[in-house]
């Protein structure tokens, strides 16, 4: 199994195929419709950004309330189409990888081959299990919308499948 660690960069964007399973490391950031649609209006008002773009991961995944004792709450991915018409503003200003479930429209698949990105799919189903994976979260933007804030995860062989890679091959076909 492959193993990456963020920032992604192009020789490891390059490295990977679809199908590929392997384990991410490092810093990700959770985004769902709310944050993405602020992101964008951000990025047209030439506002400075919540985050680092360049080389950065998005998961499409708003998380429960988080019980005692634990990092997060239940962390699965939700419906990765619903980001598509966000998504190109955001790779071209650099981000490389998104991770969520489920096919993208033919016009994102263009978009991350032109500007060779990677679309991860993670188990879903498995939501109170993949967040033994992570190390930290820190809400770092936009408290207001709550579970669809965004959140800052430090996570360590969080397990991702690559679903579109950097060529526009597609495991959905």
């Amino acid at each position: 199994m492959k193993r990456i660690t963020t920032p992604l960069d192009s020789k490891q964007i390059k490295s990977l195929k679809a199908g590929d399973e392997l384990l991410l490391s490092g810093v990700i950031y959770t985004a769902r419709d709310q944050a993405h649609k602020r992101l964008i209006e951000a990025l047209a008002k030439h506002k400075k950004m919540p985050l680092e773009l360049a080389g950065a991961v998005i998961y499409y995944c708003g998380p429960t309330q988080t019980p005692k004792g634990k990092v997060i709450g239940a962390c699965g991915p939700t419906t990765s189409s619903r980001m598509d018409e966000f998504t190109p503003g955001l790779l071209a200003k650099g981000l490389k990888g998104m991770i969520g479930k489920g096919s993208r429209s033919q016009a994102l698949k263009a978009a991350i081959k032109k500007y060779q990105g990677v679309y991860f799919v993670t188990y879903a189903g498995c939501a109170a299990l993949l967040n033994q994976f992570v190390k930290s979260a820190k809400t770092i933007a936009y408290p207001d919308l709550g579970p669809e804030a965004i959140l800052k995860l430090e996570v360590e062989n969080f397990p991702l499948i690559v679903a579109i890679d950097f060529q526009g091959e597609d495991i959905y076909g």
